[in-house]
């Protein structure tokens, strides 16, 4: 069971204090982070006692707020193991978590490409070839593993078969990398914002996180960047260097060869997750691969650009650590199904074809939503991205939590901006995608618009919570 502190949870609740009854604020701002992932289920809360010191509240505070998320089904508490986090009904999530009657704008994603149908049913005209065998592969299709190869030497990195790992998604590649390369006393150097599901694949056994700034406009804090390494000499680093998410920004030539020098010093094995990389809208021609200009392991994936619900992604690297991610992957999956390997191949085929639509789509999907949030909400500072899924927008002032929780209340669900942060920050900030129907989008800023007015304006006689990574 993970047990939280109360110096942990002080920095996660960030500003939570508003304009409801104190005990109430605080639920609330403990309920959002139990709905955005940031509170594990089952984890264990700080003591009354040792919570209401660290806020600066009484216990009768602190105990109010944990009463009122026992009576909404959020905290459950037993003689002797505290107040331990769940959700209403028993582990069923509860009715405003579902997608059911609700717009979910908290997942940057498309919906499945055009071609897929056809797609799956050219594959599946493929698979009684396969129906002798078990039907997964722990290294992937020799012909895929070849497509993916081929699409790299497309990009401008020259590649082989042999140097391609197929997995069940990025996500699932992340955490294989992680579980090979760290061990438990290692640091690992992260941005800052960034995949909220990464900073989970390298903490899930307690790895260290070594943040370095990316902002909108500015980009990658290099300076800070050569402090990180410096200061942690980190086994790896976990970075998105194009179209990164959720800013939007892509890493320069001369960055990547400053980052790539950095790493080489430090024997730190630069990891750069690529999911959004094929999603260019327009602009500046695309950078070349990470790997392109020193070592890096590459992560890719169809999840974005063909749907979520196809499990494909693969992992490039050096043959012997192709090897040992074999090997490793045993104690977790046995390898990826043969026909999500055999839809994934025809899909690859005409691959071009299929970015160029999705191209489309987003430009129409970015104009929309640039459009609406500058007539609905011009206050807010909307940064213009050639590529990836969504927008990373300054609210101003740091209100992400509140307004992400209110707006749930209206039909919404965002995921706040510390969600792509460490310990709270990143309250100014809200990622908005553009990847949805016009119709939804419209709605989506209805509402963020209609939420944030009822919000009003900050109160002078609130202490203001600054971002320490911004």
């Amino acid at each position: 069971m993970l047990v939280l502190s109360a110096h942990r949870l002080s920095s996660e609740l960030g500003q939570w204090r508003g304009n409801t009854a104190v005990y109430t604020a605080l639920a609330d701002r403990v309920r959002l982070l139990v709905l955005d992932g940031r509170l594990p289920l089952g984890t264990r809360l700080p003591a009354e006692r040792e919570l209401a010191e660290k806020l600066g509240v009484s216990r009768t505070t602190v105990a109010a707020a944990y009463a009122r998320l026992r009576g909404m089904g959020y905290v459950s508490s037993t003689r002797g193991s505290g107040s331990i986090v769940g959700m209403p009904g028993s582990g069923t999530p509860p009715p405003e978590d579902n997608p059911a009657g609700l717009l979910d704008f908290s997942r940057a994603a498309l919906p499945a490409a055009p071609q897929f149908i056809e797609a799956t049913a050219r594959a599946v005209q493929e698979l009684p070839a396969y129906l002798n065998g078990p039907g997964y592969d722990p290294v992937g299709l020799p012909r895929l593993r070849q497509a993916v190869a081929d699409r790299y030497a497309d990009r401008g990195l020259p590649t082989e078969p042999q140097q391609i790992l197929i997995t069940l998604g990025a996500q699932h590649a992340i955490s294989l990398l992680a579980r090979t390369l760290l061990e438990r006393s290692d640091s690992a150097l992260v941005e800052a914002p960034s995949y909220p599901h990464a900073y989970e694949a390298l903490r899930a056994a307690g790895r260290r996180l070594v943040p370095v700034a990316v902002s909108s406009g500015s980009g990658w804090d290099e300076d800070g960047m050569e402090q990180a390494f410096r200061r942690a000499d980190p086994v790896i680093a976990y970075v998105m260097p194009d179209y990164h998410n959720p800013t939007g920004e892509v890493m320069p030539a001369g960055s990547r060869e400053r980052l790539l020098t950095e790493a080489a010093r430090h024997d730190t094995v630069v990891i750069a997750d690529e999911t959004m990389a094929e999603l260019r809208i327009d602009g500046p021609e695309p950078v070349l691969p990470l790997a392109a200009y020193g070592p890096a392991v590459l992560i890719g994936s169809l999840g974005k650009t063909v749907w979520g619900g196809l499990r494909i992604g693969w992992i490039r690297a050096e043959p012997d650590l192709i090897g040992r991610l074999v090997q490793a992957r045993f104690a977790s999956d046995l390898g990826t199904p043969i026909l999500e390997q055999l839809i994934a191949l025809e899909l690859m085929k005409d691959y071009r074809r299929l970015l160029g639509i999705r191209a489309g789509q987003l430009a129409r999907g970015r104009q929309h939503l640039e459009s609406l949030l500058a007539a609905a909400l011009p206050e807010w500072t909307v940064p213009h991205v050639n590529g990836g899924l969504s927008t990373w927008v300054n609210l101003g002032r740091p209100a992400s939590s509140q307004l992400a929780l209110a707006a749930r209340s209206g039909g919404l669900l965002l995921a706040a901006g510390p969600r792509f942060g460490i310990n709270g920050v990143f309250e100014r900030f809200l990622r908005i995608p553009f990847s949805y129907p016009a119709e939804d989008t419209e709605q989506a800023v209805r509402i963020l618009a209609e939420t944030w007015a009822a919000l009003g304006p900050e109160s002078p006689s609130r202490p203001s919570y600054l971002p320490a990574l911004v």
